[in-house]
């Protein structure tokens, strides 16, 4: 068998398909000629085609011996953009920046053994994270495959329980069909990554196999049919609940943004008057000025969020899937609310949280359904309840560490940076977190206002996410500024893309939160355990010298009063530009839901810096 996979379909034409495939094969053949210049039509063409037919213009990789004769075939498809990073976790990374900033599939590659395992960390972090991306493998010729040759390891083994779908072709005549499936199974339903590995001969071997229509690919895919339209029941159901509620909190997720449903939700929370929380991967599903936005909800999201949950009676959630760091400990979670659960996958629904009303949908098709069904009401009605959530805020939001004349002692506020950041990128430029304590000062002071505005490595929560997905998402969305916020640690893991960023041109500015710490384990430590600080600090380098080294020019901000000066000078520059933040080193993160606690178990202070 000359592929193998998941969930494996295959076609078999019938009635009225032959003429479509003869068209097809003929133009298979033109376009042959017009690439190849005479030469042999083969299995790396096949894929460079398949890619230029699913709308593909830019593929993030590095090469090596195997893959070398797709590589080799590039020059003829110059409507595909290659750029070469430096390590493989940072083409996955960009592959997953480029899709979530742009909405389309993102792709990456590399060659067998250590370039296909390099890989693995960013496509975990797609699938954890629901992103689209198809990332294409070489292999050791076939005839290799299970002698532990040169470079050879099992990487759809590997792959298999981080992906939606993965396939092994040994045969160039397969890769039209498989392309054609990887991407509608990537991008369809709930997204996520799709792995392709190709043997070194299957790419090498001449073939004249057609690309499939849209119609060939579905019926070769007979087991995959998601579910779009809520069921009438229970969207009766639904609508009976929000009408009955007195405190309805909507929690947006990320379902919001893969579905481009941000407008169908203000339109819902509007017509039925309720707040909305956010995720943190649901963050810009409404602008945070808009009245009924309520704000970040969580671990570390905003008290105010989380006692409105608590004090809930109904909670509508839309595309999100109540992972721990929303829930904390679930037996204390939303003790009188019941709930409405949305979500395209029917596995998320009740797998951590029990459901009262459960709807298997498209959370667009969803909510475009039940706005018809719910009363319309006036924000009057609601006025004792908004009431109450508006002094809940205004406690909850009226302090902060930078607020609390902290700085005065000469450190420099994190929550203070990332909300100039915010203001004079006019709260529109993409804003790629990496994952620690800045992550959370970002989704909490950075004021998002449009969606796919903020990107952030939430369920796998990979350090070195930032920079190589900011590179993706400034290729994505050109007509965007784009920042990658780091920490010092994240940022040393996966600096080398520097390089691709000069190389390329690609104009990413770098905040960099420097507090020499790996900040969210030293706030652990300092914490839970009873301060000791066992390998939380962090030898970095001098940041201006290492910019200047790769020629990327550098600015340094240490007080208040030079970070506005310095993100301007950074936004002046045309390509990449770094900018040093050096930020207090004992800055924490509050309030903080101690593992194991629930959401009414918040620490909203410790050693006295309150945030």
């Amino acid at each position: 068998m000359t592929v193998t996979g998941q969930a494996q379909g295959r076609h078999v034409p019938g009635q009225g398909t032959k003429a479509a495939a003869d068209v097809e094969r003929a133009r298979s053949q033109m376009l042959h000629e017009g690439r190849t210049r005479g030469r042999t039509r083969i299995g790396a063409d096949a894929v460079c085609e398949a890619l230029l037919r699913q709308g593909a213009d830019v593929l993030f990789g590095y090469p090596g011996g195997v893959i070398l004769p797709l590589y080799d075939v590039f020059g003829d498809y110059p409507e595909l953009r290659h750029i070469l990073v430096r390590h493989e976790q940072g083409a996955a990374h960009a592959a997953d920046g480029y899709a979530r900033a742009s909405g389309r599939v993102g792709v990456c590659l590399g060659t067998s053994g250590p370039g296909a395992t390099n890989l693995v960390t960013g496509i975990a972090t797609a699938q954890l994270d629901s992103i689209p991306i198809v990332a294409i493998t070489g292999n050791v010729p076939a005839a290799l495959l299970g002698k532990d040759a040169f470079q050879e390891i099992d990487i759809n083994g590997i792959t298999l329980p981080m992906t939606k779908h993965n396939y092994l072709v040994r045969d160039a005549n397969e890769l039209p069909r498989v392309f054609a499936e990887a991407f509608h199974i990537a991008r369809t339903g709930r997204p996520g990554p799709v792995h392709i590995d190709i043997t070194k001969d299957a790419l090498q071997q001449e073939t004249r196999a057609p690309h499939p229509s849209e119609e060939e690919m579905r019926a070769g895919l007979p087991g995959f049919r998601p579910t779009y339209e809520g069921h009438p029941k229970q969207l009766r159901l639904a609508a009976e609940a929000i009408d009955r509620a007195e405190r309805p909190v909507i929690l947006a997720g990320h379902g919001i943004l893969v579905a481009q449903a941000w407008d169908d939700l203000r339109q819902f929370a509007e017509r039925a008057q309720i707040p909305v929380a956010h995720t943190l991967l649901g963050v810009g599903a409404i602008d945070e000025t808009h009245p009924l936005s309520y704000g970040f909800m969580g671990m570390h999201g905003w008290k105010h969020v989380n006692r409105a949950i608590q004090s809930a009676d109904l909670l509508i959630a839309l595309g999100m899937r109540f992972d721990d760091r929303v829930t904390g400990k679930v037996s204390t979670y939303a003790p009188g609310a019941k709930i409405v659960h949305v979500d395209v996958d029917p596995g998320e629904i009740g797998k951590n949280v029990a459901v009262d009303v459960p709807i298997v949908g498209d959370v667009g098709a969803v909510l475009r359904a039940l706005l018809p069904l719910v009363k319309e009401r006036r924000a009057e009605e609601r006025a004792t309840y908004f009431a109450e959530l508006a002094e809940w805020r205004g406690e909850s939001e009226g302090s902060s560490w930078h607020g609390s004349g902290a700085w005065r002692d000469g450190f420099l506020s994190a929550d203070y940076v990332v909300s100039r950041l915010g203001e004079m990128t006019g709260h529109d430029a993409t804003l790629v977190a990496d994952v620690g304590q800045h992550q959370m000062w970002l989704a909490r002071y950075a004021g998002f206002r449009r969606p796919n505005s903020h990107l952030s490595s939430g369920g796998l929560g990979t350090m070195g996410y930032s920079m190589p997905a900011a590179m993706g998402a400034a290729v994505g969305r050109p007509d965007k500024e784009t920042w990658a916020v780091c920490g010092d640690g994240g940022f040393q893991m996966t600096q080398q893309e520097l390089a691709t960023l000069v190389q390329d041109r690609i104009p990413v500015k770098i905040a960099l939160m420097d507090n020499k710490k790996l900040g969210m384990i030293r706030q652990w430590q300092e914490i839970i355990y009873a301060g000791n600080y066992h390998s939380a600090q962090l030898l970095g380098p001098d940041y201006l010298k290492l910019a200047d080294a790769y020629g990327i020019p550098a600015f340094k901000a240490s007080r208040p009063e030079q970070v506005d000066e310095a993100i301007r000078a950074a936004q002046q520059v045309e390509g990449p530009a770094l900018v040093w933040f050096e930020i207090a080193e004992a800055q924490n993160v509050f309030p903080m839901m101690p593992a194991g606690k629930g959401l009414s178990d918040l620490i909203e202070k410790w050693g006295g810096a309150d945030e």
